[in-house]
């Protein structure tokens, strides 16, 4: 029985291949098209390192030469002396293209559906069932998106995870003038068909090993509903705390789902932050950062994930630095407007 590995390198393309029982990775990415960087193939030179973010594997043999003791401790690998025994995913720093991986997928889907949830924010919903095979990606990644009828592609995180049926769901802010927004209020209708390329991004959920610190503001979230959903069907999480900030209460969405996932994820919390809130809003209101608790992340070790606005990216990440906690990793998103690469 083989196991279905994610190969993610620094372009933010990601290749899914299957690996069978006792075979090394190296060699089934070879067997599929991928050829990683290697040179001795004993475990001594190094030059096919990477390091698993998800999963169960073993190795063979690692020189000390090769990687120190942190570097094991930190689950880098050798890719020529590598064998998993999960599913699993893997980062390699250095563009796909010196591997010659190809491109990553582009398939044509459906539109299913336009879901209005807030006045700033809709969930367009596609059906990639074109694609015979269940769609890869990792919690957490991207797709990019051609606008019918205009050369443009925007990029969009997927607002859930994998399934059967290859329904999928991004959550889109709806600009003044923009050209998916446009597109979304003006000619959008259920049976369209829009291009997709996918899997992108090296935003994604790594291994939940110890509590986890979400950070969304605006529709950073959709990349936060789909890591959500994969961990409520994962036993025994640690703590998940999701901060959600926003503009305006009208700004915030998917609120039933955001509730939901309490009762399907023990130790989860939510709280929404209104930047700019009206008299009415009783809830919390500024920005994210005035509202993490300093003594309680201190308390152990944690894993932040922050996707949204780059000032809030930002305001975040000084205050960890101002606050000197230190043990803790992070990994960030950040949303940019609408005429670069990614955003949502």
């Amino acid at each position: 029985m083989g196991h279905s590995v994610a190969l993610n390198f620094a372009d933010g393309k990601t290749f899914f291949i299957s690996v069978n029982d006792d075979e090394l990775l190296l060699d089934a990415a070879v067997r599929q098209g991928i050829n990683l960087p290697l040179d001795c193939r004993e475990g001594v030179c190094g030059t096919c390192q990477g390091q698993c973010e998800t999963g169960i594997y073993e190795q063979d043999y690692v020189d000390e030469d090769a990687l120190s003791e942190r570097d094991l401790a930190e689950r880098k690998m050798l890719a020529c002396q590598t064998r998993v025994m999960s599913n699993a995913a893997f980062y390699f720093d250095h563009n796909s293209n010196i591997c010659n991986a190809g491109d990553t997928l582009k398939l044509g889907t459906t539109v299913t559906a336009v879901e209005l949830v807030s006045e700033t924010t809709a969930i367009l919903h596609l059906d990639a069932s074109t694609h015979k095979e269940e769609l890869q990606f990792l919690p957490g990644q991207y797709a990019r998106l051609q606008i019918p009828g205009t050369p443009d592609w925007r990029s969009y995180s997927f607002a859930n995870r994998p399934n059967h049926s290859n329904q999928l769901q991004f959550l889109i802010r709806l600009l003044p003038d923009g050209v998916m927004s446009n597109y979304l209020r003006d000619r959008c209708e259920v049976g369209q068909t829009l291009m997709m390329e996918a899997p992108l991004g090296s935003f994604y959920l790594r291994e939940v090993e110890r509590p986890l610190v979400f950070i969304a503001g605006g529709t950073g979230l959709s990349a936060f509903l789909g890591m959500l959903d994969n961990i409520a069907e994962q036993p025994n999480t640690p703590a998940v705390q999701l901060f959600y900030g926003v503009n305006s209460e009208a700004d915030l969405c998917e609120q039933q789902r955001l509730q939901s996932y309490a009762e399907r994820i023990p130790n989860f919390s939510y709280q929404p932050i209104v930047t700019k809130a009206s008299s009415t809003w009783t809830g919390k209101t500024g920005y994210i950062q005035e509202h993490l608790n300093k003594d309680q992340l201190a308390e152990q070790a944690f894993d932040m994930y922050l996707c949204g606005p780059p000032p809030m990216i930002e305001a975040v990440k000084s205050w960890l630095d101002i606050e000197e906690l230190q043990d803790y990793r992070i990994y960030s998103e950040k949303f940019l407007q609408s005429n670069t690469s990614h955003s949502p």
